[in-house]
């Protein structure tokens, strides 16, 4: 089912794979270069209503319009904080996420929203190459269980440079920042998926 949603960015839009018997909701946004048919949120569709999830996917307003740069993180915060009465409208526990700099604002907003917990893929850590440019405290202030899922060649931030903190990591081993994984890899395609797919259904079951 799609859903558009009225912010005060503009117009967003919510695609709902709803599970049978939903215990929570995910919401996942995407990323500044991409739209909600990235591989991982596509795979996370597929694989987490099974578990009793359901999956929204969530469309900023400036990839709604049609436009191929996304705005300012605050208007990202403002399109997010829009969708987020209609992700709540069901009852359940919200879980806030994104890919990239969806979860960075994931991270920001998720105090603030009440989200029940924060599931950051492809965390940007840093900008390519510029380590120094940390962005470790929009993790480490998202002040709810979070989890990271991050691909083991991600040049935004490997898993070895992220600091200590009140946060989970699942590596996605030769995961780039898309999840894509060489032809020679040790493992497929399909395999990083579901390492994906399984790390957060794992998460989601351990947070009660």
């Amino acid at each position: 089912m799609i859903e558009t949603v009225e912010t005060g960015a503009g117009t967003a839009r919510v695609t709902w794979h709803r599970a049978n018997k939903a215990r929570l909701v995910l919401a996942v946004g995407h990323g500044a270069g991409g739209g909600i048919e990235a591989r991982d949120l596509q795979a996370l569709a597929r694989t987490l209503p099974a578990h009793g999830v359901t999956v929204a996917l969530v469309e900023q307003p400036w990839r709604v319009a049609g436009r191929k740069v996304a705005p300012a993180p605050k208007t990202l915060d403002t399109g997010w904080r829009g969708v987020w009465p209609a992700l709540a409208k069901p009852g359940l526990p919200v879980i806030s996420g994104g890919r990239s700099a969806g979860a960075r604002v994931a991270c920001r907003t998720a105090g603030e929203l009440g989200a029940h917990a924060v599931l950051a893929l492809s965390f940007p850590l840093h900008p390519p190459g510029k380590p120094e440019k940390s962005r470790a405290q929009e993790l480490l202030g998202a002040g709810v269980p979070t989890l990271v899922v991050q691909g083991g060649n991600d040049p935004f931030g490997r898993p070895g440079e992220f600091p200590e903190g009140g946060f989970e990591l699942v590596e996605v081993p030769h995961g780039d920042h898309g999840f894509a994984v060489p032809k020679r890899a040790a493992l497929t395609q399909e395999q990083a998926l579901e390492i994906i797919g399984g790390g957060v259904a794992e998460w989601i079951a351990s947070l009660g």
